[in-house]
């Protein structure tokens, strides 16, 4: 398989990689667009109301929201979802792991307050539930080799995406470098583990730098 490149920021030169990713930057997260041989996966957004600037982020990369095939949030903590329903109504398909049923809603509260934001809450109903065993099946589908792991340390619904490649997209994972700054963590060293176990040589976090390992 020829290389393809991994455009890191509007404006730098690409890398290679076997797996070609976008990161799109537009507010306070990190968001990634995984392209695959069938269909591209969008993971994560950042907050309600930012919906412009997305626009803006994706135009600047020449990418169209129709390119988009389906998102997936690593978590249902706002700053990762919020325009998720948004996408949803222009035709973005919502894939939603197994272990995240239950959290779906979890911001539902916090948008509510804010009523100017205009956000309805996800119709799960019209969303695609992938279980986390079968994540490697879905991601294939897609023509993206690799697996969607659960990752709980920082919420209960918190997965991190493991390409093959050797790049995982971790969400609000907190870094490595942390677990020596606590005494006691230990969900936190065992999702490291299981990161560390595929081999990765890159680490792409929601708020903070990428770590080339």
């Amino acid at each position: 398989m020829g290389s393809t490149h991994c455009w890191i920021a509007e404006g730098q030169e690409p890398f290679s990689y076997a797996t070609m990713f976008t990161l799109i930057k537009y507010g306070n997260t990190n968001t990634y667009l995984i392209h695959g041989a069938s269909g591209n996966l969008l993971v994560d957004t950042d907050y309600a109301g930012t919906l412009q600037g997305f626009y803006r982020a994706i135009k600047s990369l020449d990418i169209k929201v129709g390119d988009i095939t389906y998102i997936l949030a690593t978590h249902y903590h706002p700053d990762h979802m919020g325009l998720v329903s948004e996408l949803m109504n222009l035709g973005v398909k919502l894939v939603i792991m197994n272990t995240q049923l239950d959290y779906v809603h979890y911001s539902d509260e916090i948008f509510s307050r804010m009523s100017q934001l205009g956000v309805k809450p996800i119709d799960e109903s019209s969303a695609r539930v992938v279980s986390i065993s079968d994540s490697r099946a879905f991601l294939k589908e897609l023509g993206i080799d690799g697996e969607i792991i659960s990752t709980p340390s920082h919420s209960a619904d918190s997965v991190t995406v493991m390409l093959d490649e050797g790049t995982a997209i971790t969400g609000d994972l907190e870094p490595q470098s942390y677990i020596d700054a606590y005494t006691d963590n230990e969900a936190l060293k065992a999702d490291w583990e299981k990161v560390m176990s595929y081999h990765p040589h890159r680490i792409c976090h929601a708020h903070a730098n990428e770590v080339v390992l």
